[in-house]
């Protein structure tokens, strides 16, 4: 959908009163989204179809998301309609990555309250978010398409397979899956996690290494947030297994970046966000193998 079809469809959206207004809103790397003025309120309007290539598909975003608001942790779900998704306004903050640094027992605090809570929330059919599954079909993606980088997956595929090794057995919560620092939002009274495209069962070590990864965390900062997590001091085979997750998912969001090189219409500079994260994957890797 276009920007001049996104803004017609919500100007036709049945729930507003009086006249309504649209300002673009900045960021998304899957989505448009707007901030809508009604006679009452201030919304948030998400315009996005599926997206198969990224495992993105609406009706689990939206169960998560009512799921996820009935529960406390997230803005409510004022309505839905086939590629639109509209939301209370959270009039806040958007977190950077030092804030999230800051901030960490707080944000760490919220995304345990939605592995725990969001599961009792939920209705219906959910998906699942299994990295390794994910690094396979990108892989798979990125060779029909011819990427630019096509050359290197079996290289990356040989080590997404020693990871997964590494990572073992896991525990399933329900995970966000992108908690990149935009993700949480400071009201001034308490923090919010918006945006559930990637939402699904994980291993609680997903969530953990992106936390990590995306807001840079030192070795430190990881000891401290797995203690309290888990509520006891890591040992050697939880670092190793966090590691070797959080490796997967930095490898996992530069698969996905070259993904969208080839597939995304949104004005992204995907080439620098994949290199940046390529870079952060082979930092993250060298720590893996010398950690042994």
């Amino acid at each position: 959908m276009n920007q001049a079809d996104a803004l017609d469809a919500i100007r036709n959206l049945p729930v507003w009163q009086g006249r309504v207004a649209i300002e673009p809103l900045s960021g998304g790397l899957t989505n448009r989204n707007y901030l809508v003025r009604d006679a009452r309120a201030r919304y948030v309007v998400r315009v996005g179809a599926d997206i198969p290539v990224h495992g993105i598909l609406r009706f689990n975003e939206l169960a998560a998301s009512r799921a996820a608001a009935a529960v406390g942790i997230s803005p409510a779900v004022v309505h839905a309609a086939p590629g639109l998704l509209v939301l209370d306004h959270v009039d806040g903050r958007t977190f950077t990555p030092d804030d999230v640094r800051r901030r960490r027992g707080d944000c760490l605090a919220l995304v345990r309250r939605a592995h725990r809570d969001i599961p009792r929330a939920l209705r219906g059919p959910i998906l699942s978010f299994n990295v390794f599954h994910v690094l396979r079909d990108y892989a798979h993606t990125l060779v029909e398409g011819r990427s630019r980088l096509a050359a290197l997956l079996p290289e990356w595929l040989e080590r997404a397979g020693r990871l997964q090794q590494a990572a073992g057995p896991v525990d399933l919560v329900f995970g966000h899956n992108d908690l990149l620092a935009a993700n949480f939002i400071d009201d001034g009274r308490r923090l919010w996690l918006i945006d559930w495209d990637y939402a699904g069962f994980n291993t609680p070590l997903f969530d953990l290494g992106g936390l990590s990864s995306n807001n840079g965390f030192d070795a430190d900062e990881d000891e401290r947030m797995l203690e309290a997590y888990f509520d006891q001091p890591p040992d050697d085979g939880l670092r190793r297994r966090f590691r070797a997750v959080l490796c997967a998912s930095l490898l996992r969001e530069s698969l996905w970046s070259l993904v969208s090189e080839l597939h995304s219409t949104l004005a992204v500079d995907y080439v620098a966000y994949t290199a940046e994260n390529l870079a952060r994957f082979e930092r993250a890797w060298r720590d893996f193998e010398q950690a042994g």
